[in-house]
């Protein structure tokens, strides 16, 4: 686990340093590099040591150094590919066991085709000397990130954006699309990043770079697919129930492959008890697990930490328990909006969870992924109602803002991007901004996402929906910035994509059943909970914001939010002082989770688009790296 980055042109290769210097919390451990400067190519990396701690460093090359590569993540299954290529005689390694080393001369024998025998979490770069290009991927669920920028025929790429922020030709300007998909979604959704000039490669997805001409080509090499056959066992539940936990046993298996001692985060839901109830019977030792509570008013009706508590007693777990102030949390808002890159408006609590974890470990065990994968709150729920009840319902998208009529005509126009969850509809957003939008809104994004699904019913299409734009790009996201921002490395598990394509095999009305969520994880890791998990009500930390909006934050926001700041920045109208902020913050209506938006994406202004990243990088890189 660490960061990369790496620059092509002959004038850029004296970069290097500064964009590696931004990022030492994502690798503590070691960095390297690797400059051709007859070609212009140069590849560097910050290393989290996991796999092989004396022998992974990177760069590497293989046996000629033709082939380099960085990669930032780890691979699961290099154990069994590296037996295999061992065995053909052709390859000779230098390391006991890196799983970059496997990746060097995996590549040497498939090229691209590589890539479908992958099993784990990785963005990586190859740089090959004898073809003349660059080549890089990143994994198919976008567990781990990667950033890239052109410049006439230069390109470079990082593990965060801030990493690409001080190079010439990156600009402060904001691409207007990103803004108003990050005020409907509370994240920005790729390709497109918030910066004009930086975009992402999505998930799922490969680059090859030719250095000769100067292309680059993007192409999918993975998606959800829905069309694999069914299990036999899917007519038999208590077959099926045994079915899912041999299967994820299996994955959980790979996904614990370290050098290092492994902790888990446990939230008290399903799907982290069964990350940690597995373990423990498979016997992997004393394992740590780590809790977060939360103090104050309310604080019972969305803690879980009674829960937690059985789940580490019943498996005998060291475990460690973090009361949180709520309070505490907005003193650290400015760590968290600059370790995120990106305006983010979503949950920030497990920021604490791997700065705990750190004092102890490096890598930790979460159960990420679970929801998505079996019903995720139900939220298809809408898309299975008559379209007339859909309608009334989305006319709340507008929260009084916009005109009824557009909003109609808007569900007509995308009937199912529409009535997917968002903060502010597109025509409610059309008030709010003094530039007009364009392109297809975040109403059509959703629609196309949704019709390239070609999935039968709604369950599969926003199961499509959810890997393709939230999972990746604002949960997983928020997994990878936090945790290291702390040089923790966080392990899901769930999104084994092995697992992922047999859960999603399984029929919808089987994985997704109504009314009982998880039903067939439940019956299958019956077994390794404790009776009170079973029907327990679903929990999750809701932070006070109402509460925080009107009170302890209403001065800041009125800063951050005033006619005259909004005026001098030239992208929202007056009409969101005048018909949001001024009116949530007088209490005649409750805009809470709208102004806590354009609030946070102030923060992140402040921090990236006024500043710049050099001097965030002084006021933080020392507070956040280990």
């Amino acid at each position: 686990m660490c960061g990369i980055v790496g620059i092509t042109g002959s004038a850029n290769l004296d970069r290097i340093p500064s964009m590696l210097e931004t990022m030492v919390h994502r690798g503590p451990d070691d960095s390297g590099a690797y400059i051709d400067r007859e070609r212009g190519v140069a590849l560097a990396m910050r290393r989290l040591s996991i796999i092989d701690l004396s022998g992974g460093h990177q760069p590497m090359s293989n046996e000629d150094d033709t082939v380099w590569v960085v990669c930032n993540g780890e691979i699961f299954n290099s154990p069994v590919i590296r037996k295999r290529l061992e065995a053909g005689g052709r390859h000779r390694f230098k390391t006991a066991n890196s799983d970059v080393e496997v990746l060097l001369h995996l590549y040497e024998d498939k090229g691209i085709g590589m890539l479908q025998e992958l099993n784990g979490m990785f963005a990586f770069v190859i740089y090959d000397k004898v073809r003349n290009l660059l080549f890089g991927a990143r994994d198919r669920m976008g567990i781990k990130p990667l950033y890239y920028t052109r410049k006439g025929g230069d390109l470079a790429f990082a593990s965060e954006l801030k990493n690409l922020m001080d190079l010439p030709w990156v600009s402060r300007d904001i691409e207007p699309s990103s803004l108003r998909h990050y005020v409907s979604m509370q994240f920005v959704p790729g390709p497109e990043s918030i910066f004009k000039d930086v975009s992402k490669l999505p998930a799922g997805c490969h680059f090859q770079f030719d250095l000769g001409s100067r292309k680059l080509e993007i192409r999918r090499y993975w998606d959800l697919d829905f069309t694999r056959a069914a299990p036999p066992e899917a007519d038999r539940p208590a077959d099926l129930a045994r079915l899912v936990r041999s299967r994820f046993e299996e994955a959980l298996e790979r996904w614990t492959l370290s050098d290092v001692p492994i902790a888990c985060s446990l939230s008290g839901g399903i799907d982290s008890s069964a990350v940690v109830g597995l373990l423990a019977k498979k016997g992997v030792g004393k394992i740590k697990t780590y809790s977060l509570g939360f103090s104050g008013p309310g604080a019972a009706e969305h803690d879980e930490l009674d829960l937690a508590r059985k789940v580490a007693e019943k498996w005998g777990t060291e475990h460690h328990e973090l009361i949180l102030e709520p309070e505490k949390l907005l003193s650290d808002l400015e760590r968290m909006v600059w370790h995120l890159d990106e305006p983010y408006g979503g949950g920030l609590p497990s920021w604490y969870v791997y700065e705990f974890i750190a004092k102890d470990c490096k890598v930790a065990m979460t159960g990420s992924g679970g929801d998505e994968l079996f019903g995720n709150y139900q939220k298809w729920g809408i898309q299975e109602r008559p379209f007339p009840v859909r309608l009334v319902r989305s006319l709340r998208h507008g929260l009084g803002l916009s005109s009824p009529l557009t909003e109609v005509r808007n569900a007509f126009r995308n009937p199912n991007g529409h009535f997917y969850h968002r903060y502010l509809s597109d025509a409610a957003k059309d008030l709010l901004f003094t530039v007009p939008g364009s392109g297809r809104g975040s109403e059509g994004l959703i629609q196309s996402l949704w019709d390239q699904a070609k999935a039968h019913g709604p369950r599969n299409a926003t199961a499509f929906v959810d890997f393709r734009l939230q999972l990746p790009e604002e949960f997983l996201l928020a997994t990878d910035r936090f945790s290291m921002a702390h040089a923790v490395e966080a392990r899901v598990p769930f999104l084994d994509h092995e697992f992922v394509e047999f859960a999603m095999s399984i029929p919808s009305s089987i994985r997704t059943r109504r009314g009982d969520l998880k039903y067939v994880l439940k019956e299958a890791m019956r077994d390794v909970l404790p009776p009170e998990l079973l029907g327990a009500r679903k929990k999750g930390f809701v932070l006070p914001l109402r509460e925080w909006t009107r009170g302890r934050l209403k001065e800041s926001i009125r800063a951050q939010l005033e006619p005259g700041r909004l005026k001098s920045q030239g992208l929202f109208s007056p009409s969101l002082w005048e018909n949001m902020v001024k009116p949530h913050l007088e209490g005649s209506r409750d805009f809470t989770q709208q102004v806590w938006t354009f609030y946070m994406f102030q923060l992140w202004h402040s921090l990236y688009a006024s500043g710049g990243s050099t001097r965030v990088e002084t006021a933080f890189s020392a507070a956040s790296s280990r």
